[in-house]
């Protein structure tokens, strides 16, 4: 089959000719006919993730299944299904002996997990082994290109969102509307708060108003003069800007850090009323279990949320990763790898 291959530590993507994987015993083999890039696979290609070369990424992986390997029960031939950025948990270590993965807490704290475009293949490739636990069914006509980013990007902003335990009546703002970002503010939006999106690019301001932001406002002090925010969403490795743009976070409010970043901290400033005279929090949050995957599938079932995607072919890895990398990507790509 083609594959993008990552050869070594900030080496360019290569499309290689590999063998084709086989559906081992609890596995299925997945027919990929979309693939989101998230900027995980620039840190991958970096080195961020160790020395795992050679290795093909892509963890926004959806497609039908082509074979089921022994013992796999619940999945069958033809299935539209999808996977994430953990497969599968290891069953062994003091966190999976807690049964902490099966009581809805997410497997990726497990810390030899079955990660994809990591420990295992990815799916910029034409076909991908999967662990069968680790995949969910998509939702009837959705789309394949729009499915592939809620696998990560509609599955972090949700879960985001979640562990926000927003309460009627607040307000969320969105800082970093990008890949995450516009996503972010059609959830926010579809779960009936209001939302406000923050962005230094005056070009984005019109677009989160069709994404349905009630307000657009450029940095955290024309965020407290709109009367602030209750929830700060951060979405975006732009810590500095995050951090400014908690002038606007109201009493008791939440910053939630779901972007990511090897590089630097996140702080918090000394200026003005101290952060715990304020009862705010921080609050981590990544893939929160497959029950938020499956409600972010539901709402894109329904046309609640639609990812802003550019497509690619393999054969344009370059291409993609160039952009990808430069930040000259405003939302989503996305590979096809199957012919139409």
């Amino acid at each position: 089959m083609k594959a993008i291959v990552m050869t070594g530590a900030n080496k360019p993507w290569e499309v290689q000719e590999v063998p084709t994987p086989a559906a081992e015993p609890g596995q299925v083999l997945v027919k990929v006919h979309a693939s989101g890039m998230c900027y995980t696979d620039v840190w991958a290609t970096q080195g961020a993730g160790g020395d795992i070369y050679p290795q093909t990424p892509g963890h926004e992986v959806v497609g039908e299944i082509v074979e089921v390997g022994a013992g796999v029960h619940g999945r069958e031939i033809g299935d539209r299904v999808g996977t994430t950025w953990v497969q599968q948990a290891c069953g062994r270590c003091d966190y999976c002996r807690q049964y902490l993965p099966l009581t809805g807490q997410t497997a990726m704290n497990c810390p030899t997990a079955r990660t994809t475009g990591f420990a295992a293949q990815g799916g910029h490739a034409e076909y991908i082994a999967i662990a069968a636990e680790g995949t969910v069914l998509l939702p009837d006509g959705l789309d394949y290109v729009d499915a592939a980013p809620m696998m990560c990007a509609g599955y972090t902003t949700w879960s985001g969102i979640r562990d926000a335990n927003l309460q009627p009546g607040e307000r969320i703002a969105v800082i970093g509307i990008g890949g995450l970002g516009h996503v972010a503010i059609q959830l926010a939006k579809a779960s009936g708060f209001e939302t406000v999106a923050i962005t230094h690019s005056p070009d984005k301001h019109d677009l989160t108003k069709e994404l349905g932001a009630d307000h657009v406002v450029s940095n955290g002090q024309e965020l407290a003069d709109l009367g602030g925010a209750d929830v700060l969403l951060v979405t975006t490795n732009a810590f500095d800007a995050a951090e400014e743009a908690m002038v606007g976070l109201r009493p008791s409010g939440r910053v939630v850090l779901s972007g990511l970043d090897f590089t630097q901290p996140f702080e918090i400033s000394s200026e003005g009323v101290p952060f715990h005279m304020m009862r705010q929090q921080v609050i981590g949050s990544t893939h929160g279990g497959q029950h938020y995957l499956s409600e972010v599938l539901d709402l894109a079932g329904k046309g609640r949320v639609k990812p802003i995607a550019e497509t690619f072919t393999l054969d344009q890895a370059k291409e993609a990763f160039g952009r990808l990398s430069t930040g000259k990507m405003r939302f989503r790509g996305v590979f096809t790898p199957q012919k139409a």
